[in-house]
This record gives structure tokens, C-alpha cells and sequence, in this order.
């Protein structure tokens, strides 16, 4: 009953479980920006940033968390100083706190052993400030700001002066404060001779430049003292005898350093780019050395810039078989004159004619040769069987050679001929066995192979009475010999049977001299000597004009060359005889045209120096090639100075 009743209880669905919930979908949030930096209200331009009070709070860890992001965003060249209001205050906080008392902290000990922390700390903080200051300055609107700013200058001249270029502690402010000058000060700062040594940072630049042997403040040293000295107005501090000069020149031939001869090459343009100084380098005893140097540096830039081009320059060119048939025209023999001579007219006339001529459609025989050819044979036995006219025999041409014609060429000279014809040529044997025993007097026949030869040459030798006797054969001068001897000797004027063999290089053709030259010819030995088959000229050709550090190089060879022969190209005055030539100046005052070209014995050595030192680098200016041809006249034109040798 129970069991009935528990079976028939329906339990209502989905009791234990819930209903089916779709949740409604949530707008999505934005995701969060993690690109390094991004802290917008840092760098908002408000009095109360935190950039800007965390730099100037003095609490060493929120000047670390300020510099730490300044370091990063000063490589974003789009940066302004001026957006953070009083950041640039808080920058020169530390860097002076350094020349004024932190630098005297720093010793070796603190090298070698580790210093005291917060002193650690702070130094740290002077280097990543003069490190932002430096970077940002690179961005012309920063720098304009700093220029302008009343902490810039002072901090930059006490630090040259104050702090030293060979302690290693230093090294690194340094450097950024070098560069922090040349960058923002340099083109702008005016040395005059009563400067004060603290506001006259030319000292300490120049005792970097001479005495450091940091590669990076050299370069930067350098750089600053060429955009200083660059200003006209300071080009009075410089001397002749300036060590910065004798580093710069110690520093060329570095060529695989481009940046420090980059730097060398611009402070010596800066150096000479004084007439004054121009004219004193000449009187240096390393000038040609300097110039040797300058000129292989454009020849050492070139080689990169240069393609080769070969250029085939070969004519046209004549050839013929190198293995020809020597042929002579055709002589009649004893057999063909008495077959000839029986035969009446004009028979005979018609077979002398084929016996002795072939028809040629461009040949041609002049009608006096012909009839002379006919005389020549047949008048001495005129008086048994007489001779055609002339008229008759050239007529008869065409009843033998019906293309064949009689004409007259028309010109300054008439010419007559027979045009359709040629002379019947006949095979010279090879004359390479016959004998020319007895000085070439035997009249035996060539012989066709080197052995019939040898067993006639038996022959002469068999006849020879004497136990000794000289060699006979042409011109030999072999001394007298017994038999035995001569026997083996005239073996070595016999020839082989077979041709000499050919290299395989050789061709198999000959070249001619020109296109009419004839070949072959009796005498080879008299034939003119023919063009080469093929010429081709090889020459490095420049794809594109040389770098800067070259054409820095080019200037300053320009500059002295033009104070070398400075008082060759002056101008003649008007009522001077020059080599014939009245010259043609302005007119001025006789007082001041003396003066202006009054030239003292120093620099007339200097000009003479200077002079020998560029025929001394002569030869090597040759090989410079430039693509402008304007540069290239400069070239071209200390060239030509060299080859005259003015002294």
C-alpha cells in the first residue's frame, strides 16, 4: 500500500535544480594602458606635478623615482623642457651640488673599496641630471632653452675649471659637459684676451684634447673647440704653436677611427682657415707629412665610391688563314710554247689566252699588259709565225671570254683595260726540302719528304775529297769538319716533314695590318706590324661624391695650397711688363698696393715650402678621382702646379 502510494507521488520537475539564468552581457572596460611611461598626470604642465616636486623634494627616493623616468623620456626627441614648469631648476640642482662639493668626495679609495651610500646615491643623481640635460639638448626648442637659461653657462665654465679631465672619477661629467657645451654654449661664448681663466674654457679643452687619453672626450673636446673657434671673433686665441694643432695632426693617420679623424679634420680647416695661421703652417716641419696624409685619406675614401669599367677600344680587324697556298701567275712551259707556236691565227691566239688567263668577274688587266704578255712570248719567232696587231688580240678577248670587256676608264689618267679576266695562277711547291748546298747554287728540284733530301745531301757529301770540310748549306759558318761530323751536322737544317705544332692558344687565322695588305709575301720580315685583336682598357670610374671627412680633407689640401702659391697668381700692376702681357688690375693707391703685396722673407720660405711639399704629393694627387668636376678642377689644378715645380 505505502510502496502503491509512493509510487503513484509525482514530484514536481526541476525541484533540486534552478531555472536556466543567462546574465546579461557587461559593456567591456577598457583595457588598461602598461606602455612604459605612461603616467599622463606626471607630466602634466601644472606648478604641482610631481616630476617636477619629486626633483626638487631633496628625499633622495622620489629624486631616484624622477630620474629615473626623466632618463627614459628624454630619448623622445619630442620632449619639452618647458612642458614641466620649474623641471629645468630642478635638473641643475644636482650637477652643482657636484662641482661645488661632491667631486671633492670622490677619491680612489671609493674605487676600490665601495663608497659611502648616500654619497653613492647623489653622485648618481648630478650624472642622470647632466645625462637628461645633455640628451634633451639635442632637440633644438630644449636647446634654445638652455641656452638662454641663467644656470647653463656657469655650470658648464666652473666645471671646466674646476674639475679634471684625467681623473677617472670625473671622466663622465666630464664628457656630458663637454658635450652639454659645444651643443648649447659654444657657438655663442666670446673670448677675448681679458677673459678671466675660470670664464675661459679654451684651457681646459685644449688640455683634454693634448693630455686625455679618452677617446670620447677627445672627440668631444674636439668638436667643442671647432664650433668655439669657428665664431670669427675668437679666432685671436689662435696660435700657431697650439698642441690642440699638434694632436689634431697626431691623430690623422687613425683612418679606421672616422669619428676622431672627422673631429681632427675639421679643428685643422677651423686652424688654417686663418690667413694668418694658413701661412704659419707652411713654415712647419711635418707639412709634407700632412699633406701625404690628406691626400691618402681621399684616395682611401674612394676606393669605397668606385666601380671598375672596362672599356673594349679594338678596331676592326683584317684576317686571313694562317695556312695559305703561295701561288705565282702562270709561265708557259717548253711543252705548251711548242704546242702553241704550230697553230695558225687566231687559234693560237684563242688557246695562249686559256692557257694563260681564267675568267673574273671583278679582275681586270690592263690592255698593255695583255698585249705585251703576247708579244713577249710569241716576237721571238715572229719571222716563222707572225703576230697579230694589237687591236686584233685585244679584240679577240671577248670570242674567249664572252663576259669579258674591253673599256676605258675615264679620270685625270685614262686608263685601259680588260675588265673580266685575271692571270692563271699556279701552286708554289713547299720550298721547305730543297737543297741549298753549295750556297744555295744546286739546281736539283724540290724534294717532297726530308729523307729524299737527306739521301742527296749523301750525295754531295760522298763527293768531298777532303777529310775536313766546312758546311756549305746557304749561309752556315760552321768551321771545317771531318765527314763523320758534317754528316750529322746538315740534320739540322733539314726540316720535319711534319708542320711544327701549334700552341693551343695560337690562332688559326693571321692578322693583316689593314684591309689591302697582301699575304702572303716573299719576305715576312717586312711586313708591318697589325693592331691587336682585341683591346680593352680597365679604370675605376666614382659612383657618387665622396663623404664629408673627404671633402674636409680636399678643403684644407685647397687652402694651403692656394697660401703656397699665393704670390704666383697675384696680379701684375697696370703698367708692368708680364711676360709681354700688360696686367690688368684695379687701379688703388701706389701706398697701398705696395703694402698689400709686400711679402717677407718668412713668408716667402713658407710659400717655398710649401710649394716643394706639393710637388712632393704629386703622384698621389693623380690618382684621386672625384665625381664633380668642379672638385676635380681643384685637383687638376694642384696637379698642374706640381708638374711646373714653381719655387
Amino acid at each position: 500500500m505505502a510502496s502503491a502510494q509512493m509510487s503513484t507521488m509525482r514530484l514536481p520537475q526541476n525541484t533540486y535544480y534552478r531555472n536556466s539564468f543567462t546574465p546579461q552581457q557587461q559593456p567591456a572596460r577598457p583595457a588598461a594602458d602598461i606602455r612604459d611611461d605612461y603616467e599622463r598626470w606626471y607630466t602634466e604642465g601644472v606648478p604641482s606635478n610631481r616630476m617636477s616636486l619629486s626633483l626638487r623634494s631633496g628625499i633622495l627616493s622620489e629624486v631616484g623615482w624622477a630620474l629615473d623616468r626623466l632618463c627614459r623620456l628624454c630619448y623622445n626627441e619630442s620632449f619639452l623642457l618647458t612642458s614641466i614648469p620649474g623641471l629645468i631648476d630642478g635638473l641643475f640642482d644636482w650637477p652643482e651640488w657636484y662641482i661645488a662639493e661632491g667631486y671633492r668626495h670622490s677619491s680612489d679609495e671609493n674605487f676600490l673599496f665601495s663608497p659611502p651610500h648616500d654619497y653613492s646615491r647623489k653622485r648618481r643623481y648630478a650624472l642622470e641630471s647632466l645625462f637628461v640635460l645633455r640628451n634633451v639638448a639635442l632637440y633644438e626648442p630644449n636647446a634654445l632653452e638652455l641656452a638662454n637659461h641663467s644656470h647653463t653657462l656657469p655650470l658648464i665654465l666652473t666645471a671646466l675649471s674646476t674639475l679634471q679631465h684625467d681623473r677617472d672619477e670625473d671622466s663622465e661629467f666630464m664628457l656630458n659637459i663637454i658635450d652639454l657645451y659645444h651643443i648649447v654654449a659654444a657657438a655663442k661664448i666670446v673670448i677675448l684676451p681679458t677673459t678671466l681663466p675660470a670664464y675661459n674654457p679654451l684651457h681646459s679643452l685644449t688640455k683634454t684634447v693634448s693630455q686625455s687619453s679618452n677617446r670620447s672626450m677627445i672627440i668631444a673636446a674636439f668638436t667643442a673647440l671647432t664650433v668655439t673657434l669657428s665664431n670669427p671673433v675668437n679666432t685671436t686665441n689662435i696660435s700657431a704653436d697650439s698642441p690642440t694643432l699638434a694632436a689634431s695632426i697626431r691623430y690623422l693617420p687613425l683612418f679606421a677611427d672616422k669619428p676622431l679623424v672627422d673631429a681632427c679634420l675639421n679643428y685643422i680647416y677651423v686652424h688654417i682657415s686663418s690667413m694668418a695661421m694658413a701661412k704659419a703652417f707652411l713654415l712647419r716641419s711635418d707639412l709634407p707629412a700632412v699633406l701625404r696624409i690628406l691626400v691618402t685619406l681621399l684616395l682611401d675614401e674612394q676606393e669605397k665610391l668606385e666601380e671598375k669599367v672596362v672599356q673594349d677600344i679594338s678596331g676592326t680587324i683584317h684576317t686571313v688563314p694562317a695556312v695559305t697556298l703561295l701561288t705565282r701567275d702562270h709561265i708557259l712551259t717548253k711543252e705548251e710554247l711548242d704546242e702553241l707556236l704550230g697553230k695558225p691565227e687566231p687559234q693560237r691566239c684563242y688557246d695562249w689566252m686559256k692557257a694563260m688567263f681564267v675568267a673574273k668577274p671583278d679582275g681586270e688587266v690592263t690592255q698593255v699588259d695583255f698585249w705585251n704578255l703576247y708579244k713577249d712570248v710569241f716576237s721571238p719567232h715572229a719571222e716563222q709565225y707572225p703576230l697579230l696587231v694589237a687591236s686584233d688580240v685585244i679584240k679577240n678577248v671577248n670570242a674567249v671570254f664572252p663576259e669579258a670587256q674591253a673599256m676605258v676608264l675615264q679620270g685625270p689618267v685614262q686608263r685601259f683595260i680588260v675588265r673580266g679576266v685575271d692571270r692563271r695562277k699556279d701552286a708554289v711547291a713547299n720550298e721547305r726540302f730543297k737543297c741549298q748546298w753549295n750556297r744555295s747554287e744546286c739546281s736539283v728540284s724540290v724534294f717532297s719528304t726530308p729523307g729524299e733530301l737527306y739521301e742527296h745531301l749523301l750525295g754531295h757529301l760522298t763527293a768531298i775529297e777532303l777529310s775536313e770540310s766546312p758546311c756549305l748549306w746557304s749561309t752556315c759558318l760552321r768551321d771545317p769538319m771531318p765527314k763523320s761530323s758534317l754528316r750529322s751536322h746538315v740534320l739540322t737544317h733539314l726540316s720535319s716533314h711534319q708542320p711544327p705544332t701549334k700552341h693551343p692558344s695560337q690562332s688559326d687565322t693571321i692578322t693583316l695590318p689593314s684591309n689591302d695588305s697582301s699575304y702572303p709575301i716573299e719576305n715576312p720580315t717586312i711586313r708591318l706590324p697589325p693592331p691587336p685583336r682585341s683591346t680593352t682598357i680597365a679604370f675605376q670610374r666614382p659612383l657618387v661624391d665622396p663623404p664629408s671627412i673627404a671633402l674636409t680633407a680636399l678643403l684644407c689640401l685647397r687652402i694651403l695650397f692656394r697660401t703656397s702659391f699665393a704670390s704666383a697668381d697675384a696680379a701684375p700692376r697696370v703698367d708692368a711688363d708680364h711676360f709681354g702681357f700688360p696686367g690688368v688690375v684695379e687701379e688703388q693707391d701706389d701706398q697701398d698696393f705696395d703694402g698689400a703685396n709686400e711679402i717677407g722673407e718668412t713668408e716667402r720660405e713658407g710659400e717655398r715650402r710649401g710649394r716643394q711639399a706639393f710637388v712632393s704629393v704629386q703622384k698621389l694627387l693623380e690618382e684621386v678621382r672625384i665625381r664633380d668636376d668642379v672638385l676635380m678642377g681643384w685637383v687638376f689644378e694642384m696637379v698642374d702646379a706640381g708638374s711646373i715645380g714653381v719655387y
